[in-house]
């Protein structure tokens, strides 16, 4: 399966326009962002757990990244409310679950193969973070003020994902949970709206896929 597999073009997936597509788990749904592979797949994804729904136990040969969007996702670790950002490095395996309903953004298989970086920890506030940095890749959420503008370099490619508000880039417009892939050399500007914009930007990662 490819989907929006050519990373030299920009890509942008509404969350209100794109369906939802059951997962080989009962009660687990998804809408695929960007796609290379079947059920073990290099992936961007939102996925939404029904209560009481789990994964099967699984290993991530490529690492997982995901943040909490809603509800709570749990694992063998603990639980993670909306707001969790987690990084799980390759070699890593858990049993997800989500007792009363959770919906994340996850990414699979694109971390450096000798990353063993493991991250837990919360977003919520107001104040900008930098979630991780690394030899290729950083991943940070950002406030953005009424009106206030964003440069977008992206020299290795960049993601930007709404997490509140909204943001117009190139005369369209992206509210919550909407998502952004610039290619890399790409550069542009986001605008916040009229009620300000929280974003979370992953940049420097995608040169290895062109």
């Amino acid at each position: 399966m490819r989907v929006n597999a050519d990373f030299t073009k920009r890509v942008a997936v509404h969350f209100d326009r794109n369906d939802w597509i059951a997962s080989p788990a009962a009660g687990v749904e998804r809408k695929m962002l960007d796609r290379i592979g079947e059920e073990v797949a290099r992936a961007t994804t939102i996925v939404r757990f029904a209560p009481g729904s789990a994964f099967a136990a699984h290993t991530h040969d490529g690492g997982e990244e995901y943040l909490v969007l809603d509800g709570v996702f749990q694992d063998e670790t603990g639980d993670f409310p909306a707001g969790s950002y987690v990084r799980n490095p390759p070699t890593s395996s858990h049993t997800p679950s989500a007792q009363e309903g959770a919906t994340i953004l996850v990414k699979l298989h694109q971390f450096d193969p000798e990353d063993r970086t493991e991250i837990r920890r919360s977003i919520t506030g107001d104040s900008n973070l930098q979630l991780f940095k690394g030899s290729r890749e950083d991943v940070r959420v950002l406030n953005l003020s009424p009106g206030e503008k964003l440069d977008l370099d992206a020299v290795d490619g960049l993601e930007l994902f709404v997490i509140a508000g909204s943001v117009q880039e190139s005369d369209e417009e992206f509210s919550v949970w909407d998502w952004l892939r610039l290619p890399p050399g790409a550069r542009s500007t986001a605008l916040a709206g009229a009620e300000g914009a929280r974003i979370w930007i992953k940049s420097g990662h995608l040169s290895q896929m062109i």
